[in-house]
């Protein structure tokens, strides 16, 4: 998926920082189970580490450890559950979840593989225009498939992967305001 931006030339994330509380079963994970290069680690002032992975295309993931830092709240820091499995709300400002984008011939063969190493996953979601947003089965209208699974600290993760092209009529409702009204949606270009 690729589109224009007239304003900056911008070529994909750069990284995504998020905190742990366990830097060992960090690395552990995202090397061990998700497969990820650890890239970089730093040692910063004050005993704080800041590591960083390779989630593929350039980007990555990394990681801040704080040696004080405060306990997640789950549903105010992050999402308390996964989609399709509870209550997905988090607070402004927080990180609702991390999606990893996947070839879509291979989704259906990653989640099996997540399975075979014990990772805990919500239900494969393909996610389309209807009422309720997911279909029971693929069909024409699925715009991304993806599954969501928690890292060793409650994060959200989804291996989540394109399945049609976006057109005009897919930008097409209008954001909402703090207060709940709907604001003009102005495009941009």
């Amino acid at each position: 998926m690729s589109t224009t931006n007239s304003e900056f030339q911008l070529g994909g994330v750069n990284h995504v920082a998020l905190v742990c509380k366990d830097m060992a079963r960090t690395v552990d994970f995202y090397t061990n189970v998700l497969g990820m290069p650890l890239i970089k680690t730093l040692e910063i002032p004050g005993g704080a580490q800041h590591f960083f992975f390779d989630c593929g295309n350039g980007d990555s993931v990394a990681f801040f450890w704080f040696p004080n830092a405060p306990e997640a709240v789950p549903g105010i820091s992050g999402a308390a559950q996964m989609p399709g499995r509870g209550e997905i709300v988090s607070a402004h400002g927080s990180m609702n979840h991390l999606a990893f984008d996947v070839p879509a011939d291979k989704f259906d063969e990653y989640v099996e593989k997540l399975r075979a190493k014990g990772v805990e996953l919500g239900a494969v979601l393909n996610h389309d225009d209807s009422e309720r947003t997911i279909a029971a089965e693929m069909h024409d209208g699925v715009f991304v498939r993806s599954v969501y699974f928690s890292d060793p600290d409650g994060i959200v993760l989804e291996f989540a992967c394109w399945t049609k092209i976006f057109g005009p009529d897919d930008a097409r409702h209008a954001p909402a305001q703090a207060d709940g009204n709907r604001a003009t949606l102005t495009p941009a270009g």
